[in-house]
């Protein structure tokens, strides 16, 4: 039995291996998975777990958060790369373009289509305890410099990038893994750093945003994933026509404050397209059974459509990558070629 939008979810799973579990979200129509470092073991086991999920379902979308540093799922044998913080510093266009060309021919070797990076947050905060060395820079001129060359090549190469976080954590002194952030300035001050990144990034044509689970007072009480004002914004002002990804809607942030069901339902009516559920298997149960009651609703159902429409151009723009042989699959990942990179 198939839920109706379905693929308005992104969901995490436990495994290394294509169980049965799994097969039946796919079946059902979910709408993407996504990889974290408990469902791999090698490069042949996940590209045969990304094979057996598309004969499942040919149009899932597999997603992985690959920035590199300390926010990356795949390790060696992958190319290992710092942080974005030191394509920053070195502030050389064609190394960010040499680096995120490295990304796409790994995470596509082994049937990855979106990545959700690059870090478009302005790092202004030292004391950052979740953005620091993950974001390029403090200079958002330079954010979306870099930012803009790492998206432009993953895209050009067959992987969907979503910027990160909108609309900007780099100023946040609070974890949303673990409680709300409150950032206390007002739009102009946004406009004129947090919002630079974004704007470019959209210009580009970025396939994808990811929304951050924080509260700015001065905009709006709601936090950004809920609210309908903060995607109003990223719409007609940033000028973004692409997928708003949320961010994990068990953060704490969002977990502790609203039930699933509600956090489901108030970022779809806010304007999210596709909401993540990455780790309670229960909560992925709860958002298809929510967004299928949500169907019935007509006050609704023009919303989800939209949300089904930008999704169906992303799987057009981006579809699976084909499948490699394990040789293939050797001479790619963490190949010379590769690693000479990593050491420029």
């Amino acid at each position: 039995m198939s839920f109706p939008f379905a693929e308005l979810l992104i969901a995490g799973f436990e495994g290394t291996s294509a169980t049965r579990d799994v097969l039946g979200l796919a079946r059902r129509g979910l709408g993407g998975v996504i990889l974290f470092a408990r469902n791999i073991e090698a490069p042949e086991q996940v590209a045969e777990l990304t094979h057996d999920l598309r004969l499942a379902n040919p149009d899932i979308i597999v997603s992985v958060d690959q920035e590199g540093g300390r926010v990356a799922r795949f390790r060696a044998p992958w190319t290992e790369f710092p942080d974005m913080a030191a394509l920053g510093e070195i502030g050389d266009v064609a190394l960010t373009r040499r680096v995120a060309g490295v990304f796409a021919a790994e995470l596509s070797a082994v049937g990855v289509n979106l990545d959700f990076a690059p870090v478009l947050d302005v790092h202004t905060n030292p004391a950052n305890p979740i953005i620091g060395r993950r974001a390029f820079s403090p200079d958002p001129k330079q954010v979306a410099k870099l930012g803009v060359e790492f998206l432009s090549t993953l895209q050009s190469a067959g992987i969907a990038a979503c910027g990160k976080h909108f609309p900007g954590h780099g100023d946040a002194a609070l974890d949303s893994h673990k409680d709300l952030p409150i950032i206390a300035h007002e739009l102009p001050r946004l406009r004129e750093v947090e919002f630079v990144p974004f704007v470019a990034a959209a210009k580009a044509g970025v396939a994808s945003i990811m929304t951050a689970h924080l509260r700015v007072p001065h905009v709006d009480e709601t936090p950004a994933t809920l609210s309908p004002t903060w995607m109003r914004l990223l719409r007609d002002e940033i000028g973004f026509g692409g997928i708003v990804v949320s961010d994990d809607l068990e953060m704490k942030a969002i977990a502790d404050r609203y039930p699933p069901a509600e956090a489901v339902r108030n970022a779809i009516r806010a304007g999210v397209d596709v909401v993540l559920e990455c780790n309670s298997r229960d909560r992925v149960e709860s958002a298809l059974s929510t967004l299928s009651a949500m169907w019935g609703d007509v006050t609704i159902r023009a919303r989800m459509d939209d949300a089904r429409k930008r999704i169906n151009k992303l799987r057009n723009d981006f579809p699976p990558p084909a499948t490699r042989s394990r040789d293939e699959l050797r001479a790619v990942i963490g190949c010379p070629a590769h690693l000479a990179i990593r050491d420029e």
